[in-house]
């Protein structure tokens, strides 16, 4: 069984994040913003359990391919594993350009450009479905015959390097800069400005896009962000709402040709009909404003027990979904979901939210009876029940005093 080595950096992705919060603030920096910070970590979570469900159909092919197709076999050497590590970040900075040049792919991967801020939780704002196809680009490294354990080890690794590179504290890294990708050249990748806009698709080595014409320096000030912002804090809906885009854009195309390409394109392509490609504009730093509605303070430890609660349920489900039954795992899943959305459309101040929290409580409470059977199902029906009813009666004095 492989080691899920993703799963078992979280403690320590979120040991850095305490660490670089307590320096901005020391520094008093305002790299963070509690409802942009929320939003960046449900996407993670989000991710993480969606991944669970997609993991199996996403690697059948290259094991598939690797036991019947290989035209070599690898040894288990040094030579093999730096060789392995090559390959995997090359195929990783196609898979990511061309995230980036295909609307279709695009409509996945632009859920980690979505924030405005640039700190470590951004590393952990990751698309729920982006898993789903990303795979497709490795499978030459199944066919050269590197065994599949050996290639999830080197790819895990490869994405958890790029956790660190999400800062703003540190600033250039002289020489590195030539070879490694850095702070600052991811920087640059999450920049909205015009110039910055497709560059640096680097995973760990910045040699590729040196070599492939992508780099670009760390010069102005960067923007974060998309060039149309998502404006919500709606996990579900940051993972749709490019999506909704490209259906619109293609149901008011004329002819299939121009329907098609609307998936095919690059963001920003529209058919002659509807008035040809956009180039994004510069951004007036005078005129520009961060999305932020405003909210009620005492809104604030309801929503930090709510998603503490059920970021706590989320990691036991990564950890120990495979003792769970199909059914059990799917509704528990739907539930943390459910408890994300709620706190975003809280932190919206969305006028839904009072009937959904109801109906999400209700779904709370019914969730411990798929675990009849269980030896410490008493216990789970009591303390799930308790959690409930403290809930919905602390959400109920809320709603009167019109805090939501």
């Amino acid at each position: 069984m492989p080691v899920n080595y993703i799963a078992l950096s979280i403690p320590f992705f979120f040991l850095l994040i305490g660490i670089e919060i307590a320096y901005t603030v020391y520094k008093k920096l305002g790299y963070y913003r509690l409802n942009d910070s929320l939003a960046n970590l449900s996407q993670g979570i989000g991710s993480q359990l969606v991944g669970i469900f997609l993991k199996t159909a996403t690697f059948f092919s290259y094991f598939y391919i690797y036991n019947h197709w290989r035209f070599y076999e690898f040894p288990n050497s040094v030579w093999t594993w730096l060789i392995l590590f090559i390959g995997v970040d090359f195929f990783y900075y196609w898979f990511h350009r061309m995230s980036h040049e295909v609307n279709a792919l695009w409509a996945s991967h632009i859920v980690h450009h979505q924030s405005e801020e640039y700190n470590l939780t951004v590393a952990l704002r990751q698309s729920w479905f982006q898993g789903g196809f990303s795979w497709a680009f490795y499978l030459p490294l199944a066919f050269a015959g590197f065994e599949p354990i050996m290639f999830l080890t080197v790819s895990s690794f490869n994405t958890i390097y790029q956790f660190w590179i999400h800062t703003r504290a540190i600033d250039k890294m002289g020489p590195l800069e030539w070879i490694i990708n850095t702070p600052s050249h991811h920087r640059v990748h999450h920049g909205s400005n015009p110039k910055y806009i497709d560059k640096n698709h680097a995973g760990t080595l910045i040699i590729w896009d040196r070599l492939f014409g992508t780099f670009q320096k760390e010069e102005d000030e960067v923007v974060y962000g998309i060039t149309k912002p998502l404006a919500s804090w709606n996990p579900v809906w940051a993972n749709f709402h490019y999506w909704s885009d490209l259906t619109e854009t293609a149901r008011r195309s004329k002819g299939l040709r121009d329907k098609v390409n609307v998936f095919i394109k690059p963001p920003g392509w529209f058919p002659d009909s509807l008035g040809g490609i956009q180039r994004p504009h510069e951004i007036d730093k005078e005129l520009y404003k961060k999305y932020s509605p405003e909210y009620s303070s005492a809104l604030i430890p309801y929503i930090l027990v709510q998603f503490v609660i059920f970021l706590s349920l989320a990691n036991f489900l990564i950890l120990a979904y495979r003792d769970m039954t199909v059914l059990q795992l799917s509704s528990c899943t739907v539930l943390v979901i459910a408890t994300l959305t709620l706190c975003g459309a809280l932190l919206d101040q969305k006028k839904w939210v009072k009937r959904f929290e109801y109906r999400r409580i209700v779904f709370w409470t019914l969730v411990p009876l798929l675990f009849y059977g269980h030896p410490y199902f008493l216990y789970l029906i009591l303390i799930n029940s308790l959690a409930a009813i403290i809930s919905s009666v602390w959400f109920y004095r809320m709603q009167k005093l019109n805090l939501c």
